[in-house]
């Protein structure tokens, strides 16, 4: 028959540690237009990376109401 030793708190608690945590994004404000966005990407607001326009964005036009 195997006896069970004591685990110290500290093997304990590094076991049990990777339970607890959370990813949080790192954003920051963009440049251009303001929005929130994660920080090295492309803003997926207005397409612009370190002041240069990577992606072009279609702006969508409201359809009026025909009268």
């Amino acid at each position: 028959m195997t006896t069970s030793r004591r685990h110290s708190n500290s093997r304990r608690n590094n076991r049990r540690k990777n339970n607890k945590k959370t990813i949080v994004p790192h954003l920051v404000v963009c440049s251009n237009c303001g929005a929130l966005t994660p920080s090295h990407r492309v803003c997926t607001e207005c397409g612009y990376y370190d002041g240069k326009l990577v992606i072009v964005k279609k702006i969508k036009e409201k359809k009026t109401a025909k009268q």
